[in-house]
């Protein structure tokens, strides 16, 4: 019986998320399987992927051929360099200690780079949103002066007003001294 390490799709539509599973290659795709393995949940930036790396490793070195996208999750988990750095210690081009500490070498590098994209995504994200911040306090300040200019006459109205009384105020005067003369 060929074995294959497949996706087996859940969720709603335009929403995937998969089981990672091992299958008969002649079952359909989400139908009967042996036994599943893991999850993988696209929707999510960086993508999750919970696996199990006992069982997925035992399923490798037992023949079970995975698929490219399941190849793809197996090689960024390390399931695959384990299997290859096994294949050293069978040769005996590689010790288990030596093994060892590549592949935990390995490891962490790649948490390394995990967690970067992690950090650099939630700085664009932050500075996205104090641009959009910054965007919406300088539109508030352009509607604050567009209020503004239309409440106030316009200064020629002003300059207008202010001649006017300054013409009439000279003229009061004078009807107030003509009355106090009489």
């Amino acid at each position: 019986m060929a074995t294959k390490i497949r996706l087996q799709r859940f969720g709603k539509k335009g929403k995937p998320f998969y089981h990672v599973v091992v299958a008969d290659s002649r079952s359909p795709r989400d139908g009967k399987f042996i036994e599943r393995l893991g999850s993988y949940n696209p929707n999510t930036n960086p993508a999750t992927i919970d696996i199990d790396f006992d069982k997925t490793l035992d399923w490798v070195n037992k023949g079970a051929q995975p698929t490219d996208t399941c190849r793809a999750i197996l090689s960024y988990k390390g399931i695959l360099y384990k299997k290859h750095l096994e294949g050293g210690i069978k040769k005996g081009a590689l010790t288990t200690e030596q093994a060892e500490a590549k592949f935990a070498e390995w490891l962490q590098s790649k948490e390394g780079k995990i967690e970067g994209k992690k950090e650099s995504l939630t700085k664009s994200k932050e500075e996205l949103k104090k641009a959009a911040l910054a965007a919406e306090a300088k539109k508030k300040e352009e509607i604050a002066a567009a209020i503004a200019a239309k409440n106030t006459p316009p200064v020629e109205e002003v300059e207008e007003t202010v001649a006017e009384e300054a013409a009439e105020a000279p003229a009061a005067e004078e009807t107030s001294e003509e009355t106090a003369a009489e």
